[in-house]
């Protein structure tokens, strides 16, 4: 699962974020979203985003965080297993996909207690060792004009399964321009999916 995340003014993000800024989509969003260029992003918040565009070259875009369901709920995820089969993710997963650039995200430990009730534990800062930017994957549609996106979900490394059984699907720097290119098939890059996360308690 991934449900916050962070984005900041530092030298590797910062060019996505003034690239967003530059968007002619920027002022779809105001005021009625919050666009994030540093800080936490949070469900329904606007962030700079890698897609290709119809032209065929890759962007950056102000996206916003969640897909609209029918009952005002936001669909923030979609499972990586699943996103070909599911009406919802099927044309996304295979011809609009996107790459969502960060420093890391955040995960709530999941714990069970003694009577098998589970309760939310510490908070947890993610992000693959070695790596400058985290990319995290993701699927995108058009909703009233506005681009929105989703986070993919894949079963965790297992060096982070105690704290949830889900983490993002991240890719490595070079394999991101070939995951948001429309004519290749999605399945072709899973192999080079980021797990072994170094991680630390927040707060």
């Amino acid at each position: 699962m991934c449900c916050r995340y962070l984005v900041a003014l530092s030298p590797e993000l910062r060019p996505y974020i003034e690239a967003m800024n530059r968007s002619a989509l920027i002022e779809r969003f105001a005021p009625a979203t919050r666009v994030v260029t540093e800080g936490e992003v949070y469900p329904a918040n606007a962030a700079p985003v890698l897609a290709t565009g119809r032209d065929g070259k890759q962007r950056v875009y102000p996206m916003k965080w969640g897909f609209s369901t029918g009952n005002r709920s936001l669909l923030i995820n979609a499972r990586t297993e699943t996103a070909a089969e599911k009406p919802l993710f099927r044309e996304s997963w295979k011809s609009h996909r996107c790459m969502i650039p960060a420093v890391c995200y955040y995960e709530w430990e999941h714990q069970t207690d003694g009577n098998g009730k589970k309760k939310t534990g510490d908070k947890y800062r993610l992000q693959p060792a070695g790596e400058s930017v985290t990319w995290l994957c993701g699927l995108y549609r058009m909703e009233n004009g506005i681009p929105c996106f989703v986070v993919l979900t894949r079963e965790p490394g297992e060096s982070i399964r105690f704290i949830h059984d889900r983490m993002p699907l991240i890719l490595p720097e070079s394999a991101v321009r070939e995951w948001i290119r429309p004519e290749i098939r999605p399945e072709s890059v899973l192999d080079q999916a980021l797990t072994e996360l170094q991680y630390g308690k927040t707060g």
